[in-house]
């Protein structure tokens, strides 16, 4: 388990109200949970997503996403670059994260999940994300429904497993996210946190897997799927389509990129001879290395 960024009380009150604010522009009423909407959010807010599937040679992926800026005729473009060889939730969080930074305004670069918190920016859009997907007075408020106190430092890892896993089938959170909540907000101590840590959430035939399923195998197997989906809408297609009719990008370039999404230069009436083939990977190139 990595070390992270503790955030003092100003810098997270100014957070939550971030994510407050944020969520009440989107119309989300009250605090209900975002979950699979958070793809529907990034549509009101004109955010273009390229989702690819990017594999590393380990466990994990190379990258949960990544945050770009484009300008065309005078207009910013945003795109938001996700990698769906991550699991599902992750990548819902991955979303989150990056949309403190378009809200922000704090640059293009990539989020890693499981690496060191080493930045203090990255620690704050981690925070946003948890925050935005699960404001913390719900957690609060769910906590004291369920248990009757605020403080589970002597409640089983039984009972807080299965309350996670009910948390985590509502809310769409990774485990770990839900876990590291917990603590933050003072309901586990240290070493329930390293312990419920540690615990393999991606073992579906585990404890915490069986619980999962149990609850809501649908939804459950969903989060803890990798997606490997590849896309962008028809809209952004076009616009692809109208820069290399406007000379903003060559034959090669138009081919290359329609190629990421499993089509060609063919299936819109043009004719081209690729000469040259570049990786998905450069469309990633030049941004940092920093964790979501």
């Amino acid at each position: 388990m990595s070390q992270s960024i503790t955030l003092n009380e100003v810098q997270v009150e100014e957070i939550r109200k971030l994510a407050r604010d944020k969520r009440q522009s989107l119309s989300i009423v009250g605090e209900m949970p975002i979950a699979n909407d958070i793809f529907t959010i990034l549509e009101q807010l004109n955010i273009k997503l390229l989702e690819y599937p990017i594999q590393s040679e380990g466990d994990r992926p190379a990258f949960s996403a990544t945050i770009m800026y484009s300008e065309e005729d005078g207009e910013e473009l945003v795109f938001i670059g996700l990698n769906t060889a991550d699991y599902f939730d992750k990548q819902i969080f991955a979303i989150a994260h990056e949309l403190f930074h378009y809200y922000t305004k704090t640059g293009s670069h990539l989020s890693r999940l499981t690496d060191i918190e080493n930045t203090l920016i990255e620690a704050k859009a981690n925070r946003f994300a948890a925050e935005f997907l699960f404001p913390e007075v719900a957690l609060r408020s769910t906590i004291l429904d369920e248990f009757k106190t605020s403080n589970l430092e002597k409640t089983s890892d039984k009972k807080i497993l299965r309350f996670i896993a009910r948390l985590q089938c509502t809310w769409w959170l990774p485990y770990r996210s839900i876990v590291k909540r917990l603590h933050e907000i003072g309901s586990i101590s240290k070493e329930q946190y390293i312990n419920l840590y540690s615990f393999n959430e991606r073992d579906l035939v585990a404890e915490y897997g069986r619980m999962g399923t149990a609850f809501n195998v649908d939804v459950f197997t969903k989060l803890n799927s990798r997606t490997n989906s590849i896309g962008t809408s028809m809209r952004d297609i076009d616009i692809i389509i109208r820069n290399f009719e406007d000379g903003l990008i060559n034959e090669d370039k138009l081919a290359d990129t329609l190629s990421l999404f499993d089509k060609s230069p063919d299936d819109f009436g043009y004719k081209v001879s690729v000469t040259d083939e570049e990786e998905f990977d450069d469309f990633f190139s030049g941004g940092s290395s920093d964790e979501g």
